[in-house]
């Protein structure tokens, strides 16, 4: 697995997650247009996460491209009756490099606990893909003063039992619950940045300073062309999760100017 994205600059990482959008056709348009437009950005690394039904159609079009292929989630194991699930198996047999987990949606709507979670984590790590962990608090949480304990929470229940060779292989995604989609809250770059710290710090004491400085640490709250630019540029912001601007690639792509731009 390439670790191309990790040093001691740690380039920046730029995730599309379409969620459950696009059709078949659109989802062919989506992921041309993005190749076509990254070109060879060196500088940055870029995968797109389409969902499950249109992973092969994807995988041949970024076949040769910069650009990765990543799932949505996961089950973890290898096959068996698990009715309606995807193995990581499945994953790799498709071409995915990347696989997104613990995002706020699943938690929530979901009900994935941290126990859960990490152990998707370790299997996931132990199969051989590379996983983008999402973590992030509520407006609630936020308010009533828990925010790092929230991140320290779900950074250590969700990486437990990991060795430091496997978290080579990890992405952590700082998504503030209340911050993405249309809650009428925008997080700011200094607190996306904020955020990263106390992710780093606990990862850091799990794992030692080496890894914690390798680490890549994404923000995921509602990341656009007009903003990507004020947190891309923070120190200790490696990249971006990006939901709704994801599914227009002139969005998408101005994103990853602004990444290019702030490496």
């Amino acid at each position: 697995m390439s670790t191309q994205w990790k040093s001691n600059m740690r380039q920046k990482f730029i995730t599309g997650n379409w969620k459950m959008n696009t059709t078949s056709a659109e989802a062919g348009r989506l992921a041309k247009a993005i190749v076509d437009g990254v070109g060879t950005p060196d500088r940055v690394s870029v995968a797109i996460c389409p969902p499950f039904p249109y992973l092969a159609l994807a995988s041949e079009i970024l076949k040769g491209s910069r650009v990765a292929l990543g799932a949505q989630n996961l089950y973890p194991e290898k096959d068996g009756a698990f009715t309606g699930e995807v193995s990581p198996t499945m994953l790799l047999d498709l071409g995915c490099k990347y696989v997104i987990l613990g995002h706020s949606e699943r938690r929530d709507k979901l009900g994935e606990t941290d126990a859960f979670i990490n152990q998707k984590v370790r299997f996931a790590l132990a199969a051989g893909l590379d996983v983008i962990l999402c973590v992030g608090e509520t407006r609630d949480q936020r308010d009533a003063g828990q925010t790092d304990a929230v991140l320290d929470r779900q950074v250590t229940q969700g990486l437990a039992q990991l060795s430091a060779e496997l978290v080579n292989h990890l992405i952590i995604a700082y998504e503030p619950i209340w911050a993405i989609g249309s809650t009428g809250h925008d997080a700011t770059p200094q607190q996306a940045q904020e955020g990263h710290a106390v992710i780093r710090r606990r990862f850091g004491q799990m794992f030692g300073e080496k890894s914690a400085q390798a680490l890549a640490i994404q923000y995921g709250g509602s990341v656009k062309p007009d903003n990507a630019a004020g947190f891309l540029g923070r120190p200790g912001v490696d990249g971006a999760l990006i939901g709704g601007a994801s599914l227009q690639a002139d969005q998408f792509l101005a994103i990853i100017r602004a990444g290019i731009s702030a490496v």
